[in-house]
């Protein structure tokens, strides 16, 4: 499961996802499905480095894990390890033959899936890939044990059983219900030598990644230069990788484009940000490229027992005074005049899946007026009090210029309904424990879909289970939700399951879970002799044929 990433990307946002699964571009944006200056490899000179900013050093570079759920953390292991099936420009997947001859439905009652690995592939201590690293990630990840700090559970949990196939390349997955999004499992693909215990899954990943199966392999991580340098995998049985070396360094993002003016980096992400974007279009020896997006900025309210917001009406009048139109156009006017609020919590505009589904919680400054008045919160000056206790929430978020701008816009519109809004800004790396635990009553982040929609989503939306909120850190869910989610995590009919995951969507607008603000533009910018690189859209980056052109 690749995931609702919940992760730090490279222009300060958070995007969220579980045990990892494997927003398009507005009207005036080009409607390309990548843009990365394709060129075939004869073309791509052979070497070379790939310079590429991280927005912090992770605390933990196993995705699967609860504190490695980080875009970093995702864009490094594209590099290093195993992905089963590869995300395509059109937003489905595809089978990676490097690491899979087949792999298909053998079964449909009960659902089973054969996997057969290829013959050629190993980890970079020279063991052969099997079915033993499928059982191990399966027992990781499928939430029987709490030792197991995964980021999620969804998929795993309807596994029944992971066997030997006719050998040791080959893992029979059976599962004990119906799940139809299967090719996004196990992705980014783990080894079993660092899953089969607890204290390997949750530890041995936090300073380091410890195995590597991909076109490149980790070099070195200096924490204090605050760099980790890729080098081409020794090991690697594929296509070569033209590049020599990929290295990432921590940039913070208002220097991101003068790092590339000094040619210090090769590739930078503008997402909203209209200064990333100028600076960009000035920069000699620079292009901007642009291709669909998943990416969506959202508000989430804390509605965990005991916390302010629990009171799902609260969360409703306090979600109707947040105008997501004003928002949209103070942070995307300049770049897209046009563009819309985001509509949908799983789906991306342009998707045939998306449905608008906001009218189910709309701006309402009048509604939330009354809503307050009726649960007894009074004006007294500036702030609503009830019971001399004013009506105060903490919003948190990582620290940088464009969520600074959403949040003084999110506390200006909210103290106009009489809510007093507290901003705590954090440092990109502190945001993860504080939304795990809890430690928010609004947190300001950004999502990012994948292939499977629907069934990413179950970590971010269905209820947590037991102490583990798995992506849900505001635990917020109910009973219905759990019921649609296991209903269409098992429909084999795409239309069919669309539907339901638009049902999802109206009651999570209703619940207040969230609130969804706006979809980014797709825009990247990139050095303009780097070739196949740089815009992907909806497909993975393809770091075997990267480079720059000859």
């Amino acid at each position: 499961m690749r995931a609702w990433l919940i992760a730090l990307l490279a222009v300060a946002t958070v995007a969220l996802t579980g045990c990892a699964r494997g927003a398009v571009s507005g009207p005036s944006e080009a409607r390309t499905p990548t843009d990365i200056n394709p060129l075939p490899r004869v073309q791509v000179r052979d070497g070379g480095d790939l310079r590429l900013p991280l927005l912090g050093m992770p605390n933990n570079y196993n995705y699967n894990e609860v504190d490695g759920r980080h875009m970093d953390v995702l864009t490094l292991s594209g590099a290093v390890l195993p992905t089963l099936f590869r995300g395509t420009e059109d937003g489905g997947v595809v089978r990676n033959a490097d690491y899979l001859t087949s792999a298909e439905v053998t079964s449909t009652a009960p659902q089973v899936v054969t996997y057969t690995v290829n013959p050629s592939a190993a980890w970079s201590d020279g063991t052969p890939m099997t079915w033993r690293d499928f059982a191990a990630y399966w027992q990781a990840c499928r939430g029987a044990d709490p030792a197991y700090q995964a980021a999620g559970t969804t998929g795993y949990s309807d596994i029944s059983s992971v066997t030997r196939g006719v050998d040791d390349r080959q893992a029979v997955i059976t599962f004990g219900s119906r799940y139809a999004e299967w090719r996004t499992l196990f992705n980014p693909f783990l080894p079993a030598s660092l899953t089969s215990t607890a204290e390997s899954f949750n530890t041995a990943w936090r300073t380091s990644l410890p195995a590597s199966a991909g076109p490149f392999a980790v070099d070195t991580i200096d924490p204090v230069a605050k760099t980790i340098t890729l080098i081409r995998n020794p090991r690697w049985w594929g296509t070569p990788a033209k590049l020599d070396r990929i290295i990432f360094k921590v940039y913070e993002p208002p220097a991101s484009p003068d790092a590339l003016a000094n040619n210090e980096l090769d590739f930078y992400k503008i997402g909203p940000n209209v200064d990333l974007l100028r600076r960009a279009e000035q920069t000699p020896g620079a292009a901007v490229r642009r291709a669909p997006s998943r990416y969506y900025t959202l508000v989430s309210f804390n509605g965990a027992p005991g916390a302010p917001l629990a009171d799902p009406h609260l969360r409703r009048a306090v979600a109707q005074s947040i105008d997501r139109a004003g928002i949209t156009r103070r942070m995307l006017g300049q770049i897209q005049p046009d563009a819309p609020p985001a509509g949908n919590h799983l789906y991306s505009p342009g998707t045939d899946e998306y449905r608008d589904n906001s009218d189910a919680l709309p701006h309402d400054p009048a509604g939330t007026a009354r809503s307050l008045d009726e649960l007894g919160w009074t004006r007294a000056e500036t702030i609503r009090q009830r019971d001399s206790r004013p009506l105060r929430l903490r919003l948190i978020y990582a620290a940088a210029p464009s969520y600074q701008d959403i949040a003084t816009a999110l506390r200006d519109q909210l103290e106009q309904a009489g809510i007093g809004v507290d901003l705590s800004p954090y440092p990109s790396n502190e945001i993860y424990p504080n939304l795990t635990r809890g430690n928010f009553d609004l947190a300001l982040y950004t999502r990012n879909g994948t292939a499977s929609p629907l069934s990413d989503s179950v970590d971010s939306y269905a209820s947590p289970v037991g102490a583990n909120p798995r992506q849900n850190y505001g635990r917020v869910s109910s009973p219905q939700l759990d019921a649609l989610f296991a209903q269409g995590v098992a429909e084999p009919d795409d239309a069919t399951r669309a539907a339901i995951g638009n049902q999802i969507d109206r009651l999570l607008w209703t619940e207040a879970h969230s609130v969804p603000l706006y979809n980014w533009p797709g825009a990247v910018a990139v050095r303009t002799n780097l070739a196949n690189f740089g815009a992907s859209g909806f497909a993975d980056a393809d770091y075997i044929n990267a480079g720059f052109a000859s």
